[in-house]
């Protein structure tokens, strides 16, 4: 039956596979949107990496005479922690016998139908990997990552780094009278406080990302809502970011779980959650190699697919999905929260 040499055809090698997954398209989430300016990608060669979070401080330097020694600058050595990348897996099994209706077909039809049904198994695998990368995302602006479980955690910086999670801000968005553009500097002042180097004037931008009451309070807050509607006049102008707009030199984004439930966002409602977008050193994505030939020991790519035949009957061909990414806070200090109402 030459419909079986299918399961061995050369488009279905793990390098070409991997190659055809890395291009389906597939819809961005909103963190996923900012790409290399919020998560700078690090491909390592290891699935254990070393962390180094510097040390870093500013201080004046004094006046000194003529032929007096210069000041010698003390730096600190960086605090390394080695820490290992997190496997996510899935696969899917096409079965001969649903192949059935196409025994009598020309080849080339075949081997399109068998391609097209591993193909959607592949989109559909992908948009799952695309989730699950989205919520370690967020987890990481958070200081804390989650499995999918919502309850297991499997990254909390600021336990790794020592740092206390810092003190709320209430933006009391359910009083008219509340000066909300000045909540707003007080949040970048402290941002760029906590940031020792982290916050690049001109370049370095504060984001939020809101839970729906929060956002609504604010596009509806008698101070912002005459700037959110001309805001919206000119959404041709807005940038890419769908559902989010500028006030007080912050990006705020409405931030919801999916309709279907699938996104498992550990924002509340009425919660905002703050974090420097283009900053220095403040986030980073590891990507790690796959645990199989011909991927070890070579730089990591964000996805891996391989196939695996039934050798013995061709009654079957399995498809799995592989991908081995941390992703990692150094400045957990800079990510600050708020709420959006009075008494909370």
């Amino acid at each position: 039956m030459a419909w079986i040499d299918v399961w061995n055809n050369r488009p279905f090698s793990r390098v070409e596979l991997t190659a055809a997954f890395e291009s389906i398209d597939y819809v961005p989430q909103l963190l996923g949107l900012m790409g290399e300016s919020l998560f700078p990608t690090v491909r390592a060669s290891t699935r254990t990496v070393g962390i180094v979070r510097g040390v870093s401080r500013y201080a004046l330097i004094p006046t000194s005479p003529i032929g007096a020694p210069p000041v010698e600058l003390d730096k600190k050595a960086g605090d390394v922690r080695p820490v290992i990348t997190h496997r996510i897996a899935k696969g899917s099994t096409v079965y001969a016998e649903a192949m059935q209706n196409m025994l009598w077909a020309p080849e080339s039809d075949q081997v399109r139908s068998i391609q097209t049904e591993i193909a959607e198994r592949g989109r559909m695998i992908r948009e799952d990997m695309d989730l699950t990368h989205e919520n370690m995302r967020l987890g990481a602006i958070m200081g804390k990552v989650y499995d999918a479980d919502g309850t297991t955690v499997l990254d909390d910086w600021y336990a790794a780094w020592g740092i206390s999670v810092p003190a709320p801000f209430n933006f009391n968005l359910d009083v008219s009278t509340t000066a909300v553009r000045q909540k707003c500097n007080l949040v970048r002042r402290q941002m760029k406080i906590n940031a020792k180097g982290g916050y690049v004037d001109g370049s370095t931008e504060v984001h939020a990302l809101m839970g729906i009451s929060a956002f609504d309070l604010l596009i509806s807050h008698p101070e912002v809502r005459q700037t959110y509607l001309n805001w919206t006049a000119a959404a041709d102008l807005r940038g890419p970011y769908p559902d989010s707009f500028t006030y007080g030199g912050i990006v705020f984004h409405e931030y919801r779980a999916a309709d279907d439930g699938s996104t498992l966002s550990p924002i509340a409602s009425d919660e905002i959650r703050f974090f420097p977008v283009n900053g220095r050193d403040v986030f980073q994505r590891v990507l790690a190699p796959a645990e199989f030939d011909p991927f070890v020991n070579n730089p990591g790519q964000e996805i891996y697919a391989i196939t695996i035949p039934d050798r013995d009957r061709g009654a079957w061909v399995r498809i799995e999905c592989y991908s081995y990414p941390l992703y990692v806070c150094l400045r957990p200090q800079m990510l600050l929260r708020g709420w959006g109402t009075t008494g909370v």
